[in-house]
């Protein structure tokens, strides 16, 4: 499972980093305690171009009434994910990259849920494989652009091949080299699936974690104190 993740960078590092337009987003802030419902910058591609985009994270079902009603669904697991009738649309011509310094995940101890900052060594980023799904306000005119508003959820897999895992679960990971695949419209379902299983090994086996202060386990909390080894 991933539900808090830490972004440090502002729009304009990514916009030169991933070589994207601006989009619309302009309003997101460096974040160490990044929470659900959170509108997050993510990378996607439109008409062939890389844009960073706003996107709530954690997918609005279509049947929901109102935007931000309801529990968000935040992971959408890697083994139904093409199958499941919620995700597959997306997955197959929505994917996106969710870029993160790092995640936290939590163990459970005898004197309470110690959480921990899982990260590559030497501070380099990650690229989370996210899909994204649009939710029509029927509220609003037929003409009206803001009626489509997008949401997003993280692809999640099994976390065994990570060395020292902290949870069962983990983000899907992309390299470098697999970003103009993920994001193109040319990849199939099946070999969507496939390249997710590669590279996410590869970037697993590179993973690292430590214990961080249990500030981090309140939303209220933020700042790069959250990220320091405890």
């Amino acid at each position: 499972m991933c539900g808090r993740f830490a972004m440090n960078k502002e729009t304009d590092d990514l916009i030169q980093e991933y070589v994207a337009r601006g989009g619309d987003f302009r309003d997101w802030r460096p974040s160490y305690n990044v929470t659900p419902t959170t509108v997050v910058p993510v990378i996607r591609q439109r008409d062939g171009v890389r844009e960073i985009a706003g996107v709530r994270w954690g997918i609005v079902p279509p049947s929901s009434p109102t935007f931000g009603g309801g529990k968000p669904i935040i992971n959408a697991r890697v083994e139904t994910v093409a199958s499941n009738g919620l995700f597959s649309s997306a997955f197959a011509s929505h994917r996106c990259i969710v870029p993160a310094l790092g995640y936290y995940e939590w163990q459970v101890t005898p004197d309470g849920k110690q959480p921990y900052f899982v990260h590559r060594p030497g501070g380099g980023d990650m690229m989370m494989a996210g899909i994204i799904r649009p939710w029509l306000d029927r509220s609003l005119p037929k003409d009206d652009p803001a009626r489509w508003r997008l949401s997003m959820a993280i692809v999640t897999r099994d976390a065994h091949v990570a060395p020292g895992e902290v949870h069962d679960r983990m983000p899907s990971f992309l390299t470098p080299e697999s970003v103009d695949d993920w994001l193109g419209d040319h990849l199939s379902v099946d070999n969507a699936l496939r390249m997710l299983e590669l590279t996410s090994l590869e970037v697993a086996n590179d993973l690292d974690f430590y214990a961080v202060s249990r500030q981090v386990n309140s939303v209220r909390n933020d700042g790069p104190q959250l990220i320091e080894a405890v």
